[in-house]
């Protein structure tokens, strides 16, 4: 099976970038199911039930979450009606879940969503839930298991890959919109750091530059804006997956504006 996944969409810009490309793409590279990161759809912070439709219209199977889930209200009543989760590690009484479950060609798929420590709201030990959290789904058969780990720090996200690899089929990083340049398939596992935003590429990770500059300048803090109309790109990880869970093969995609994709192999170890 072939899945696909798009970090942290951002914004007007980033679903616009969908709309353009995204149904081509699945069909040009056999996509089975899409996955992306809501948590800055709606205007950067969080998630409407209108671009929720929306993104859904465009193709994504089911999104993931963050630290920005809970910014819009209105995703309180989201959860039980559309194919959305938020990190696993948020605490027990807090609305929505951090597991979603499917078939997919036959075979049982478990998405999870996870945030990181540095940087992020209060939450659980992410490394301990993960691990009686992918050890419960083994033990109900389930091979095919795919991580959104939402984090600020790299260290931690690697730190991750190094726990699990032999455990999941793929641990995807998201939250820093900057892309790296380190996928790889190892042990098995599709891994890569952050698989970059979707979204305005000539700004602040997707927003307007005027006030993140004037912020660290002065250390005064202002809204930040994501733009109408920007200077574009479209970030997205292929992978494939044998029947039992094993990464057989991953490329990253790139689109600036509408220009031709770059597709770059991932790195196989």
């Amino acid at each position: 099976m072939k899945i696909a996944f798009i970090g942290d969409i951002v914004g007007k810009p980033g679903r616009l970038m969908l709309k353009r490309h995204l149904k081509r793409l699945q069909q040009e590279h056999f996509i089975d199911f899409t996955i992306a990161n809501y948590e800055n759809a709606s205007h950067g912070f969080g998630l409407t039930e209108k671009n929720c439709k929306e993104l859904l219209g465009y193709g994504i199977d089911m999104m993931t979450g963050g630290n920005h889930s809970f910014d819009k209200k209105e995703i309180l009543n989201l959860f039980n009606t559309y194919p959305l989760i938020r990190p696993m590690n948020y605490p027990r009484a807090t609305p929505g879940k951090g597991v979603y479950q499917t078939t997919l060609l036959g075979k049982e798929v478990a998405i999870l969503n996870l945030m990181g420590h540095y940087t992020m709201p209060m939450a659980d030990n992410p490394f301990t839930m993960i691990v009686e959290v992918v050890e419960s789904l083994k033990a109900q058969g389930i091979k095919h298991i795919i991580l959104d780990i939402h984090a600020e720090a790299s260290s931690e996200k690697q730190a991750f890959l190094h726990m699990l690899k032999e455990d999941v089929s793929a641990i995807l990083g998201t939250h820093t919109h900057v892309a790296t340049d380190d996928l790889q398939v190892i042990d098995g596992c599709c891994y890569v750091t952050d698989v970059g935003l979707t979204g305005c590429r000539d700004g602040v990770i997707g927003m307007e530059s005027t006030v993140p500059v004037k912020r660290f300048l002065t250390g005064l803090r202002g809204h930040f804006d994501v733009p109408d109309n920007c200077k574009a790109i479209l970030q997205m990880v292929v992978f494939e997956l044998n029947e039992n869970g094993q990464c057989i093969g991953a490329e990253k995609i790139k689109i600036y504006d509408d220009k031709p994709k770059i597709v770059t192999k991932a790195w196989m170890e």
